[in-house]
């Protein structure tokens, strides 16, 4: 039983290699070949993408957690600074003439 099913998958598999080796007979079959090989080099640069939104998206997240901290310093900071010295009288001074 054992060696039967082995030689089904031999000749499974002998099977596969001759239908790969017909497909480069043919022009459309070329070009899907070359299609889907177009179409996994286009995938793995989307997928670079993607990680690189994942890194933008922390940076993000980090920078709107600085501008919440800041934003909130700045309000409890402007009643202080409006609070603090008066600009001084204008000084006026007499000069001689001669």
């Amino acid at each position: 039983m054992a060696q039967q099913k082995q030689d089904i998958f031999t000749k499974l598999a002998d099977r596969g290699e001759d239908v790969v080796g017909r497909l480069g007979d043919f022009p459309a079959a070329q070009r899907l070949l070359q299609s889907a090989g177009g179409l996994k080099e286009r995938v793995d640069e989307l997928q670079r993408r993607i990680r690189g939104l994942d890194a933008l998206e922390r940076r993000v997240t980090a920078l709107e957690k600085k501008v919440d901290q800041l934003s909130g310093t700045s309000k409890r900071a402007a009643p202080k600074r409006g609070a603090a010295k008066k600009p001084a009288a204008k000084r006026t001074t007499k000069t001689s003439s001669s």
